[in-house]
């Protein structure tokens, strides 16, 4: 019998049996169950917000903001340099007038449904282009605000996680109330996190005179971007950082992604560490347990290298049951579930969902396989060279 017949007979023999071991099995698959399930689910925090922000950037639509800033916050503009902006080449014109948008948010307090508690929300004032600016943004309840008014318009994510954004009521500010008239849909894209209004009546509201913090402009091609650029930078009356849309919140996600990311490896590895130790126990206890049986099948004329492999076998497919069992979970409890978190480049909440995509779950599987072959090379090393003389004499 050839040692790939041997291997396979033995791996069947072992899998029958696993009834017998079900205790330390069980032990096995749920230890790398847990790992994976961790693993998926911290890590699919940094997907969903991955996620959020890259749907919100698009390549064809240009952030200006003044040089050095890292955000919106720390960014300031005139008048004067909008109107520069709006008539500089690469900008997207419809008739004479470019699709653009200029606007500055501020910070304010909304409670969560949640807990009751207040969170950083952005209340960002707009041009009426920002609807052109952004393709993906729709009027999903209610009506646009009218300018010159206190009206407002929600994001949908922002309505669903904080309290009093429904669309008729009227919600306080400082000294000043706002009715909030509609909701819109953002594709899943941060502005949902937001309120929008008339720029004017926020500039007014906040004492804010006639000062910008960005400026979104459409673009005539992704490539316009360069030209805009050029010419931005050799004008001496504005002194501007230009980027893309995708760029600039691939940028302001960065850190948070990464501090998730600092979380969540080292706390799979060290759990992982633990499944290993629980697979090397079950794998040496059914070795143990089989010492008559492996003995038997040595005589029998079956070699080492079929016991060994089929014992690394049984660890692996537990190991990828766990593996499964675990991505599942993940899957279920997790994927799409909303929170909001303080993101550090803007100090305002982003709301964003959970995303358990196909590639956290592949990387969960490999972590899996990676338990199963470590935890079962050992008992299988020592099953490979039992004795068959002493196996049998201590059983």
């Amino acid at each position: 019998m050839n040692t790939i017949k041997q291997i396979i007979a033995v791996t069947l023999l072992n899998l029958r049996n696993l009834p017998k071991r079900l205790g330390s099995s069980v032990v096995a698959v749920v230890g790398v169950g847990a790992v994976v399930l961790v693993f998926a689910a911290v890590l699919s925090m940094a997907a969903g917000l991955e996620k959020t922000m890259m749907a919100t950037g698009s390549d064809d639509t240009a952030v200006i903001m003044r040089s050095g800033s890292t955000s919106e916050l720390n960014s300031g503009l005139s008048n004067e340099q909008t109107l520069i902006v709006a008539n500089a080449p690469g900008v997207l014109k419809d008739g004479d007038s470019a699709i653009m948008s200029a606007e500055f948010y501020v910070i304010t307090d909304v409670k969560k449904r949640s807990s009751g508690t207040d969170a950083n929300v952005p209340f960002r004032g707009v041009q009426q282009g920002a609807f052109a600016v952004r393709d993906n943004v729709r009027i999903s309840e209610g009506r646009m605000f009218e300018p010159g008014k206190n009206e407002i318009v929600v994001g949908r994510a922002a309505q669903s996680e904080f309290v009093g954004l429904n669309v008729g009521e009227t919600i306080r500010f400082g000294q000043t109330e706002w009715a909030i008239v509609g909701s819109f849909d953002a594709g899943g894209s941060v502005s949902e996190s937001e309120l929008w209004t008339d720029i004017r009546v926020l500039q007014s509201a906040y004492r804010r005179g006639n000062s910008f913090q960005s400026i979104r402009v459409k673009l005539e091609s992704p490539e316009s971007i360069e030209t805009l650029r050029e010419t931005l930078d050799a004008d001496p009356r504005i002194d501007p950082d230009v980027m893309s849309e995708r760029d600039y919140y691939s940028s302001q996600s960065q850190g948070l992604v990464q501090f998730i990311k600092l979380i969540g490896y080292p706390l799979t590895i060290l759990m992982a560490v633990g499944a290993i130790f629980g697979a090397l126990n079950s794998m040496y206890s059914s070795v143990s347990v089989r010492g008559k049986e492996i003995a038997t099948l040595r005589a029998l004329g079956f070699g080492p290298a079929a016991v060994l492999f089929s014992t690394v076998i049984e660890s692996v497919l537990l190991a990828l049951t766990g593996g499964v069992l675990g991505g599942l979970i993940a899957f279920a409890v997790f994927n799409g579930f909303q929170v909001s978190t303080l993101n550090g480049a803007s100090f305002s909440q982003v709301v964003f969902n959970f995303a358990v995509t196909p590639e956290l779950l592949i990387q969960g599987l490999k972590a899996a396989l990676i338990i199963g072959v470590v935890g079962g090379l050992f008992p299988a090393v020592r099953a490979a060279r039992l004795p068959v003389a002493q196996a049998l004499r201590e059983l």
